[in-house]
């Protein structure tokens, strides 16, 4: 089946072009849409959001405009994970000088907060208080990211590339069957509370069904705000004071000095090498980018295009690759401005032949038996990713998110912002497991003004030529191992952006010991890695990959089908 899989993508790809090629602008499918190199092209989660961003590289708008226009506009069309309320990370290569940017708009913690904030009196972690209550916003930090970026690079003014949004926001647009489903889902499981609710649904408390029409008013004044006063529109005067209203009459602890002091900040990318490719990821407070680059740097060694991909001896060695970053993430990974991390240790070639010592090539090791190594040196699941590539060869790749699906389900009254729940993110206690089952240490440890752990991997690949491609996920502790085989994907097995999107994926994360496997595995290949001593679970979808590759004289992208709505558009 897999076999037959590859042969038929191809062919439905160059039918999928030869369709397309009537339209000035590409029709929208998950499925890649090959068009000249000199042009530009988005792949996102959602296809309004998608278009404006193109539409603005159409216009003679730079790639950090289309990011802009995007950023904003999701957080309109996708309230489940597109945001103005929570943060992320944005990863953007300059063609014309070959350098790259990491800028970190990641939530904080308010400087009320404190290092046993989510536990209970027994002294035990208490998840409602971390996911569900006002406690559990972070600073947000979305605003001051995107104006940073569109500050520094961009070309178009601020009003212009918020348009879009502002307007899809007061005049409406119509929900599709997905998001018509996620918010009767999130108002049934109680995510949503009042303010939300008084939004995302009829007056008489009915949903909205797709094909009807979705206003949110408040939203567009907030966005018009900041359209005219930039950060003072968000971070002070009205829409501060309502968030921290909103928060503190239910026992939250941000102020307007929380808001006021937020400052996104430009870090150094993680860089990194695998064969001829440079790997350019997301510095701490991701962990993406560090155990993305060393998991290659192990995974260098093994002969993985001769085993072949997703074989059992590829996937066994994958999966013991990935115990060993993620028992390393539990105990090494942090803000890097407040605790040290060893950046170089953990990426060293003495600490990765220590690791490949310890690796059995033909039985796994039980992760009760990987403790998180000594490197030498001192030093959500509902996120949403868009890849995006402009005519130049710059290149945007973004990750930002809410944490859970539509944040904490809290809505600053009067404004129309979702609010995150990213504290969660924090170690509520060293050794407690959060929503995504991930351990933390005391270095992710909660602490005022810190940035919280994160897993978004934003991820762009140069080779000999430049920009080769650009990738990322949402997917909670599942986004690094998403990137992972994504990027080996192409880079290792030669694969085009839909083979490398639609291939069956599979999660190892330490802590729980399983083997997580998306159904189109060949049965052969889980009984065998049974046979070698893996607890395997059939998965659910695992992650929802957004990427461009850059070839010579065309572009070709994926946006990953196993998220309903997402989308490829290029012209």
């Amino acid at each position: 089946m897999q076999k037959l899989s590859r042969l038929l993508l191809p062919v439905l790809t160059v039918l999928a072009g030869v369709i397309a090629s009537a339209s000035p602008i590409l029709r929208s499918d998950h499925i890649f849409r090959p068009v000249k190199a000199e042009s530009g092209m988005v792949a996102g989660a959602e296809k309004l959001a998608s278009r404006a961003a193109l539409s603005v590289m159409q216009d003679g708008g730079n790639v950090v405009d289309a990011a802009v226009t995007m950023g904003f506009t999701l957080a309109v069309t996708l309230p489940r994970a597109g945001n103005i309320g929570g943060g992320g990370f944005m990863l953007i290569h300059d063609a014309d000088s070959g350098e790259s940017y990491a800028l970190d708009y990641r939530e904080t913690a308010p400087a009320g907060a404190f290092k046993n904030i989510f536990l209970d009196a027994e002294g035990n972690a208490d998840a409602s208080l971390s996911q569900d209550s006002p406690l559990a916003v972070g600073v947000p930090g979305t605003v001051a990211g995107l104006l940073a970026a569109h500050d520094r690079f961009g070309s178009k003014p601020l009003p212009e590339l918020m348009a879009p949004a502002i307007k899809l926001a007061e005049e409406g647009f119509i929900i599709d069957a997905n998001l018509a489903e996620m918010l009767v889902i999130a108002r049934d499981n109680g995510r949503l509370k009042t303010n939300a609710l008084q939004v995302f649904f009829k007056s008489d408390g009915g949903p909205y069904r797709a094909g009807e029409i979705l206003v949110q008013r408040e939203l567009a004044d907030t966005l018009k705000r900041i359209a005219k006063d930039g950060l003072k529109g968000f971070y002070e005067g009205h829409v501060a004071e309502a968030i921290v209203q909103t928060l503190a009459e239910n026992g939250g602890l941000m102020t307007l000095g929380d808001l006021a002091g937020y400052i996104p900040v430009w870090r150094e990318p993680i860089r990194g090498k695998y064969k001829d490719f440079t790997i350019l990821s997301m510095p701490p407070p991701s962990s993406g980018g560090i155990h993305l680059v060393q998991m290659l740097n192990l995974l260098e060694n093994f002969p993985l295009s001769e085993w072949g991909q997703n074989s059992s001896q590829t996937t066994h060695i994958m999966a013991e690759v990935m115990k060993r970053a993620y028992a390393d993430r539990s105990k090494h990974l942090g803000d890097t401005d407040f605790e040290a991390v060893p950046v170089a240790g953990l990426l060293s070639e003495t600490y990765e032949n220590q690791i490949l010592a310890r690796i059995n090539s033909m039985s796994p090791t039980a992760s009760t038996d990987i403790p998180p190594g000594s490197p030498p040196g001192k030093e959500s699941d509902e996120t949403t990713h868009f890849s995006i590539v402009d005519k130049a060869g710059n290149a945007v790749s973004n990750t930002y998110t809410l944490n859970f699906s539509f944040g904490s389900g809290i809505m600053a009254e009067g404004t129309g912002i979702l609010l995150n729940n990213e504290m969660d993110d924090f170690s509520a206690k060293p050794g407690v497991p959060n929503a995504y089952g991930l351990i933390g240490g005391e270095k992710n440890a909660v602490e005022p003004g810190k940035r919280m752990l994160s897993s978004m991997s934003p991820t762009i690949v140069l080779n000999d030529d430049g920009l080769y491609f650009v990738t990322g996920s949402p997917g909670g502790s599942r986004i690094i191992n998403t990137v992972l085989q994504v990027s080996l994907n192409i880079m290792e097995f030669d694969l085009n952006a839909a083979e490398a999107t639609n291939f069956p994926r599979f999660h190892h994360q330490w802590m729980p010991d399983t083997l997580f496997v998306e159904r189109g595995f060949a049965s052969d290949t889980l009984t065998a890695l049974r046979l070698l001593g893996y607890e395997v679970e059939i998965s659910k979808t695992i992650g929802a990959a957004k990427t461009i590759i850059r070839q010579k004289d065309h572009l070709e992208g994926a946006s990953d089908p196993r998220r309903l709505g997402s989308v490829v558009v290029g012209f």
